[in-house]
């Protein structure tokens, strides 16, 4: 009796992982994972992230007729410095227009915030930081910076963007006792040396020791012509 009690068990086990068997192979392979449909669209790498969101809020801006400039290592990047950026993209706008500039990136979709900081919105774009400035170097910004802007390719985008001798004083006005990087302003200047009105650099900066300690650095290091001597 137990004998055929097994057997039949044995069988009963054998016919389960049959049909067990029979399903697996009917059960069709689960289905591809479809990507989101930006997915493809992301930039691939930090630089490109940020100059893809400074590419599309300039392109805002430009269709909505604001005056604007782009500024900050990707201005650099325009006027041909190193792709390399690690930072978030810049653009200087009139005080008076900080309502209606807020107002257009939030109409194209873009994210955008007030910080403690009284001189600039934050805006997100493909992820990234962007700066809306009305302050350079603790200095409003003005029409005749932006009209002194030139309109330059930015990544085959043209847009304005500040001239090379305002945007080296901007840099190196902002030079102080709490904020004194001459390592990341040093290879900005050897990019725009031939581009920039060091002159009127030097009158713009007056006799403030840090700006004076990185232009005597940089005559030192042969990037600029030593300042005249007055009689």
């Amino acid at each position: 009796m137990t004998q055929n009690g097994e057997d039949v068990t044995l069988a009963r086990r054998r016919a389960e992982l049959r049909l067990a068997a029979e399903g697996s192979e009917q059960k069709p392979p689960p289905p591809e994972p479809v990507p989101h449909p930006q997915a493809r669209e992301l930039p691939q790498d930090r630089s490109q992230a940020i100059l893809e969101a400074a590419k599309r809020v300039g392109a805002v801006l430009k269709k909505k007729g604001h005056a604007f400039a782009l500024a900050g290592s990707v201005a650099v990047y325009a006027h041909g410095g190193n792709r390399h950026l690690q930072h978030d993209a810049d653009f200087c706008i009139l005080p008076e227009d900080a309502d209606a500039v807020a107002e257009t990136l939030r109409e194209a979709g873009l994210g955008v915030r007030t910080p403690p900081e009284d001189w600039l919105l934050k805006a997100t774009c493909f992820g990234q930081d962007v700066d809306i400035i009305f302050e350079l170097a603790h200095r409003p910004v003005t029409p005749d910076l932006l009209q002194r802007a030139q309109d330059i390719p930015v990544d085959s985008v043209h847009m304005p963007v500040l001239a090379p001798t305002d945007l080296m004083r901007s840099l190196i006005t902002a030079f102080s006792e709490h904020h004194c990087d001459f390592g990341s302003v040093l290879p900005v200047a050897r990019v725009l040396r031939e581009k920039v009105d060091w002159e009127d650099v030097r009158k713009s900066c007056g006799d403030e020791p840090m700006p004076a300690a990185f232009l005597f650095l940089l005559e030192r290091l042969h990037v600029i012509e030593p300042q005249e001597e007055q009689p």
